[in-house]
């Protein structure tokens, strides 16, 4: 009697969590497994990793596509920071501190291993969170950069004209150099430039330049002086 008393005695309690901090151990551990092993991970396979039964999981998400609409609320819309649209447009400062200083945070807060990893698995998957999160970057991001680029190349009226495609294009040329940068880190495991702050000054310099260039022609060409 003794000896099952002892063995009782010495088996660790179930640590018991509220249904709150269960989803949120869900999550933090849905994050991590698709990280590592992308979007053809198992439910299975992840409630082993968690210590917890599948019919739980699906408790608290009951299909695998809620487990990833979730994910992606909380590691893309979740980091995406409405005061970063503040910062672009706010034309006290120079563009070029503007841009270096959203780069500088976004790198930091938002393209980290998770990030970068989920992003990839997405579109090898056909999940549509890139798409969605394309577009939430046109609109929010790189549409407004190409205004403030005409606005700070000297374009009298920067909103008179529809943004084209290739000056969207062009406000990508940064936005992916640092994104490939942080691939070629967490994907490819290559040496990059380790000092982080000094490549997107100097990505954003370089881009920057050729685009006064490109839209200063443009302009010029365009004006009524120009056409006379």
């Amino acid at each position: 009697m003794a000896s099952t008393t002892t063995k009782t005695a010495d088996r660790p309690k179930r640590q018991r969590f509220s249904p709150a901090e269960r989803e949120r151990l869900i999550v933090d551990g849905a994050i991590q497994f698709f990280a590592k092993v992308g979007f053809a991970g198992q439910t299975r396979e992840l409630a082993q990793r968690l210590g917890i039964s599948q019919p739980l999981l699906y408790r608290y998400f009951p299909t695998k596509k809620d487990l990833i609409e979730r994910v992606y609320d909380e590691v893309f819309m979740g980091r995406w920071k409405s005061e970063w649209e503040d910062i672009i447009v706010d034309r006290a400062a120079p563009l070029r501190d503007r841009l270096v200083g959203f780069y500088d945070a976004y790198a930091s807060e938002v393209l980290t291993y998770e990030w970068i990893r989920i992003y990839m698995f997405a579109g090898l998957a056909d999940e549509d969170i890139n798409r969605r999160y394309i577009d939430l970057l046109e609109q929010r991001l790189l549409i407004p950069v190409c205004t403030e680029i005409r606005a700070a190349a000297g374009v009298v009226d920067p909103e008179a004209a529809s943004i084209s495609d290739l000056e969207i294009e062009a406000a990508w040329n940064i936005h992916a150099a640092i994104f490939y940068y942080f691939v070629r880190k967490f994907i490819y495991r290559t040496p990059v430039e380790p000092d982080l702050a000094a490549y997107i000054r100097d990505t954003v310099d370089r881009t920057l330049e050729g685009a006064f260039v490109v839209i200063r022609k443009a302009d010029n060409t365009n004006s009524p002086k120009a056409k006379n």
